[in-house]
């Protein structure tokens, strides 16, 4: 369908009005302690080189660069295990490194957009690539709790009391220093699932605005408790998930034998944070899910405006093609039962229709006959079944000007 979106239009607010509707089901909207995943993905263009809207960016998984879209992408992750993508922005790559939107102007814009529709306390899980303690302030500020990977270089420091003095002293440490603290006691826990060990009283220094002697705003560091994991088997390594820029030794994980550490601003629920960063998983899949089954780079066209339709409608589809998953899977009771990403996609989406048309009782009906597994789907189009033939997504401005027609036409 996108095909036919060539021209420039208001995508952005179609998106946003999609999340709007997601907000006023009970089923789909987002509740406190609900997890928002903030990941960005390529989305490469092999065909053209000049187009002004591509990067020339460097790929991790096959070690070379490439012409492709940078998007920004927000996923939110219900406790009831449904999840369905929220908001894009595309970044492009500035001519002289400093200027422009940076990926982090462009989270804090759809978290924004987010608030507006959604004020209850949320969980932000990202990849350490968005590790800076500005964006943690504006995180806060905005009402979210945030968990991330540290990096090698995370300056981390660990409050002790002088034994003569009672003094508070703050000691400087490396994560690595405190992977391997605590290394043989988590091997101790197990060798074959996800396993971890919280360490307390470790600070991390936050800026904060204060008024000097002079009643000026300066911005002093203050040591601020955070929650400190350190964790083994983390489903995106076990997966070898990899970046999507490239960097330096210093802004690599820091890591140890197989564990890592994680950091949050939860300092008193440390394991609510290992719990909400192991959901961050669920945006890898949907990349990978777009990418495979739902066409998210085969839009090889020369128009932006066909890419954003492109990226709109592939976010609406998979929207819903998420609660429809949810719906046949949340009474299965065994692996085998239930329908996966693919089957849902297979079943659905692609059908074949045919039309014809019928009197009866003198008057006459137009038929429309799906070739679809109706037997495995039955109780989900049920569910679905309009009251109405005419769908309209999310409302339409003028709807009187339409013609309804009857449930039984």
């Amino acid at each position: 369908m996108s095909r036919f979106f060539t021209t420039s239009f208001a995508w952005k607010t179609f998106g946003k009005k999609r999340v709007e509707r997601l907000q006023q089901d009970a089923i789909t909207q987002l509740q406190e302690g609900d997890v928002v995943n903030l990941d960005d993905t390529h989305c490469a263009h092999p065909y053209a080189k000049q187009l002004p809207f591509l990067s020339w960016l460097y790929d991790h998984s096959s070690k070379t660069y490439t012409w492709a879209m940078n998007l920004v992408v927000l996923q939110a992750v219900l406790k009831s295990g449904l999840e369905y993508p929220l908001f894009y922005s595309v970044w492009h790559k500035p001519e002289i490194k400093g200027e422009g939107l940076a990926k982090l102007d462009l989270a804090k814009q759809m978290l924004l957009m987010l608030r507006e529709s959604v004020k209850c306390r949320l969980w932000v899980a990202m990849d350490r690539w968005y590790l800076c303690k500005d964006f943690f302030a504006f995180l806060e500020s905005h009402h979210f709790d945030w968990v991330t990977k540290a990096k090698r270089n995370t300056a981390l420091f660990r409050k002790i009391i002088e034994p003569c003095t009672g003094k508070e002293r703050y000691v400087p440490l490396t994560p690595v220093m405190l992977i391997r603290e605590v290394f043989n006691d988590l091997k101790r826990q197990g060798s074959t699932s996800l396993v971890s060990i919280a360490i307390p009283n470790i600070y991390m220094k936050q800026p904060t605005m204060v008024t000097n002697r002079k009643g000026k705003q300066v911005k002093k560091q203050r040591y601020v408790q955070i929650a400190a994991v350190v964790a083994m088997r983390l489903k995106e390594d076990e997966q070898g998930v990899h970046d999507t820029i490239e960097m330096d030794k210093d802004e690599s994980p820091a890591t140890y034998r197989g564990a890592y550490l994680l950091i949050s601003n939860r300092y008193d629920t440390p394991k609510k944070a290992l719990q909400t960063y192991v959901k961050r998983w669920r945006i890898e899949v949907f990349f990978r899910t777009a990418k495979q089954e739902l066409a998210f780079e085969l839009c090889h066209s020369e128009f932006e405006a066909h890419h954003h339709a492109h990226f709109e409608l592939l976010f609406a589809a998979e929207t819903l093609l998420a609660v429809a998953l949810f719906e046949m899977n949340k009474e299965k009771k065994s692996e085998d039962e239930g329908c996966t990403h693919g089957e849902m996609i297979r079943g659905l989406f692609h059908t074949r229709c045919q039309t014809r048309t019928r009197t009866y009782k003198g008057q006459e009906r137009i038929y429309v006959d799906f070739d679809i597994e109706v037997k495995k789907f039955a109780s989900l189009i049920r569910l679905f079944w309009p009251e109405h033939y005419l769908m309209l997504l999310w409302g339409a401005p003028k709807p009187h000007i339409y013609q309804v027609l009857p449930r039984t036409a």
